[in-house]
């Protein structure tokens, strides 16, 4: 590997577009918060400020900003926040990443 190039910290997780899926999960919360208003509670207003706000863009650690950090870190959180409104669609999306890149 040359001394410039950049290299993946997760190469476990090789051809899986994790960022991409956690991505997808943080999605799914915002959707989330915006049906749900009651969702949104201190506990998330806290973890937000840990998400940048162009998530979508950034793959790497950037001020204690790594999206797939902050959401394998906080899985059962997540989790709970999905089963707890039955939004099936964060389920599936906070399974993928739990399995493929947790």
């Amino acid at each position: 590997m040359e001394v410039n190039e950049k290299r993946d910290r997760y190469v476990s997780f090789n051809n899986i577009d994790c960022y991409k899926d956690a991505a997808n999960v943080l999605d799914a919360m915002y959707e989330l918060f915006e049906k749900e208003a009651e969702s949104k509670n201190s506990f998330w207003e806290r973890f937000d400020e840990y998400i940048p706000e162009d998530y979508h863009n950034i793959y790497e650690k950037e001020n204690n900003k790594d999206i797939l950090y902050h959401i394998c870190s906080n899985v059962f959180y997540i989790s709970d926040l999905f089963e707890e409104y039955d939004f099936e669609k964060g389920i599936k999306l906070l399974d993928t990443v739990e399995y493929d890149c947790c």
